[in-house]
């Protein structure tokens, strides 16, 4: 038993396309055994998953960790949530509803704090790990603390969420119908994330300069591209990623923001970082993982919502848990040549 895991797990490990085909599987496997109401769930809270896996993919390929993608969608969800509270919760601006309004401005709060990450991390050479860790944690104390100035508690005030998006005729299909074709913005904001991130790592100049600079940085340097202005930019769409997985998840899925404990992000940044390993950094894998780890948070949600006889604490670990088994299993992920390294331009 123990040689079959094995040899399963090197296979995964070393096979990119076996990964995602199985990951493909697991999700087919869900589409059809499931309730409509357990695929809609999982597909909210896919959200801030698979955006976040996306941004972590660009911030690490280019040679930087970015652990502080839990920060990032925490940032990003509260201040949605407050831009729209001011701004009038139901109302519009500039002819624009507030809750776009709002999605923008968790969007630009998250780079704002992407790019003090790269500052740090880039210009200032300081520790990745300990920089994004830093993140993690201010976000963590500033979340609350804003909550409390502006709602006098940790948690915000509940605001209208956005509603669905329904296409008529496609919307009628089985399935795809009501998954795909009558949902609300983020999800489809997801999908576009996934392939337009697929896209732009794989199919475009930046793509290939973002790859160099993680895995050869003194080639590219050679080559007279500016690995410093790759790695920001990197960063930097690390942080539009997670600002829209963290908005979206607010503004679409929560209608409010809890402040305390580990936030209503609870954790959602870090299975993100599983999500990318498990993907061997595939945009479109990330996307498909991430329906793993979502669904078995709806699993949980289910199970408590049904009453049953189980220790709340360990339903709750089941998403948590699932990212051990899927690191046991995916081990062997290699990490780009350079991550974590520091360069300077004209370095021997």
């Amino acid at each position: 038993m123990r040689k079959r895991l094995g040899r399963a797990r090197d296979t995964l490990a070393a096979n990119p396309t076996a990964t995602a085909v199985g990951i493909f599987g697991l999700v087919l496997l869900f589409l059809v055994a499931t309730p409509a109401s357990w695929q809609t769930s999982t597909l909210r809270l896919a959200v801030p998953i698979a955006l976040a896996a996306i941004g972590g993919i660009f911030a690490e390929k280019s040679g930087v960790i970015n652990i502080g993608i839990e920060g990032l969608l925490i940032v990003s969800a509260f201040s949605s949530i407050i831009a729209v509270h001011r701004l009038g919760d139901g109302g519009a601006t500039m002819g624009l509803s507030n809750l776009w309004w709002g999605l923008l401005i968790g969007v630009l709060v998250s780079v704002v704090v992407a790019l003090v990450f790269a500052v740090v991390c880039i210009d200032f050479k300081a520790d990745q790990i300990i920089a994004g860790l830093a993140i993690w944690l201010i976000s963590l104390g500033l979340a609350p603390f804003v909550s409390r100035i502006v709602f006098g508690s940790p948690n915000t005030a509940g605001i209208s969420r956005f509603g669905n998006v329904t296409i008529p005729g496609l919307s009628e299909l089985p399935i795809l119908g009501y998954l795909l074709f009558d949902t609300e913005p983020q999800v489809y904001l997801m999908l576009a994330g996934a392939l337009g991130g697929w896209f732009l790592l794989t199919r475009t100049t930046f793509g290939r300069w973002v790859v160099a600079s993680g895995e050869n940085p003194k080639a590219l340097d050679t080559a007279g591209v500016d690995v410093r202005k790759v790695r920001y930019a990197a960063v930097l769409l690390s942080g539009v990623f997670a600002g829209l997985g963290g908005a979206g998840f607010a503004l679409g899925t929560l209608g409010t923001f809890a402040g305390g404990g580990d936030t209503a992000i609870n954790g959602r940044g870090f299975i993100a970082i599983a999500t990318y390993l498990l993907a061997n950094y595939h945009p479109v894998g990330a996307l498909l993982g991430s329906f793993l780890f979502a669904g078995l948070n709806s699993l949980q949600t289910a199970l408590q919502s049904a009453g049953y006889a189980i220790p709340t604490e360990l339903i709750r670990t089941l998403p948590h848990m699932s990212v051990i088994v899927v690191l046991v299993l995916v081990g062997r992920t290699r990490l780009p040549d350079a991550a974590g390294e520091h360069y300077e331009s004209g370095e021997d």
